[in-house]
């Protein structure tokens, strides 16, 4: 061990931090250390929204100045304590993942440089449930931030009528989550197929504004719904963890009331730290009120009633029952022009939408 090295006592074990004087976040001088004093203060909020879930770790060795990698795959090296469990891919590929067992995981995960904690939305003791419904209010080009806030507003109506409890949060960029916390009782399927259906409910109130289109070249300057971060195997941007941004901002959970008037590039570790220590967790009532499905799958139903098809899904998975052709329309097979038969096929590839 080096002479600056740190050692923490946290959760009953030992937690070494090396070069804690490490500058991650160059716009305040922020260092490895002051990143894991910020979560150390945050520990009871964090753990309510991380106990238990694997996480997809994005690795920043040398801060957000340096170059980074994901890191699904837990080493062999790592501590004899560590909890970890076996994730997998849409094609199958099995990958021995970091569990968040307690705040000593998050902490070991921050001394690798992991400035992004990718959360499934399952716990590892119940991996065949999937217990959050998480929707991503994608902001494209040509949004704003304010559009991003109207579409919440609307997200957070729909849910209120059918009787469902939701939570947001920034993302630490441009967009916001909104989280519906679940009985454990669906699979992730289950819980695609709903988002699918909100995002195509939420495009008939407001279709001005908000979009369900797959396909970039369909959405306009619309906030996309993006339905499928809710597919199988999908990971989000995890709560209270802080993005790779100089100015390290934090994906913060607030209250509804306060919608109106956040500002996410304000929302940065300090600010974060002083909020919850004044306020507390915003979400701090959210295992209180899990909520059921069914008034999403109703929807679900309505639209099958209607004649809809299922969405496409990303071109990583098989293809799926009930799902539209996976080719952007503009590419589509039109009738033939070309005198003798139809036009020579052209290769298509989709586009895969990432998560904010």
């Amino acid at each position: 061990m080096a002479a600056d090295d740190v050692v923490l006592r946290i959760a009953d074990r030992e937690v070494t931090i090396t070069h804690p004087d490490k500058v991650f976040f160059p716009t305040n001088g922020d260092t490895k250390m002051d990143l894991v004093e910020f979560y150390l203060s945050i520990g009871e909020p964090l753990m309510r929204a991380m106990l238990d879930r694997p996480v997809l770790l994005q690795r920043f060795p040398n801060g957000t100045v340096g170059s980074s990698f994901f890191q699904k795959r837990i080493p062999d090296s790592a501590p004899d304590w560590l909890t970890t469990t076996t994730v997998s891919t849409p094609n199958g590929t099995e990958s021995r993942a970091l569990v968040i067992a307690d705040l000593a995981h998050f902490i070991w995960a921050v001394n690798l440089g992991c400035l992004g904690f990718h959360s499934w939305p399952i716990r590892a003791a119940t991996p065949q449930f999937t217990d959050e419904l998480r929707i991503d209010l994608d902001p494209g080009p040509g949004t704003t931030f304010a559009m991003a806030q109207e579409s919440a507003h609307e997200t957070k109506r729909l849910f209120d009528e059918v009787g469902v409890t939701s939570y947001v949060k920034t993302t630490g960029n441009r967009g916001l989550h909104v989280y519906v916390r679940l009985t454990p009782h669906w699979d992730s399927f289950a819980v695609r197929s709903a988002a699918v259906a909100v995002a195509r409910e939420l495009e008939r109130r407001r279709p001005e504004l908000i979009t369900s289109a797959w396909w970039k070249e369909e959405r306009g300057e619309r906030i996309f719904i993006d339905f499928n971060q809710n597919a199988p195997h999908k990971t989000v941007f995890a709560p209270w963890s802080v993005r790779s941004r100089p100015h390290a901002p934090v994906s913060c959970p607030f209250h509804w009331d306060e919608l109106d008037g956040i500002d996410p590039n304000a929302l940065i570790m300090s600010v974060v730290a002083a909020r919850v220590a004044a306020d507390g967790d915003p979400w701090g009532d959210i295992e209180d009120t899990p909520n059921s499905l069914e008034p999403l799958l109703d929807l679900v139903r309505r639209d099958q009633v209607d004649g809809l098809l299922d969405a496409p899904w990303p071109p990583v998975y098989p293809k799926m029952d009930g799902e539209p052709p996976r080719v952007a329309p503009s590419r589509a097979k039109k009738p033939s022009l070309t005198p003798g038969g139809p036009r020579p096929k052209k290769p298509v590839k989709p586009t895969v939408e990432e998560a904010d």
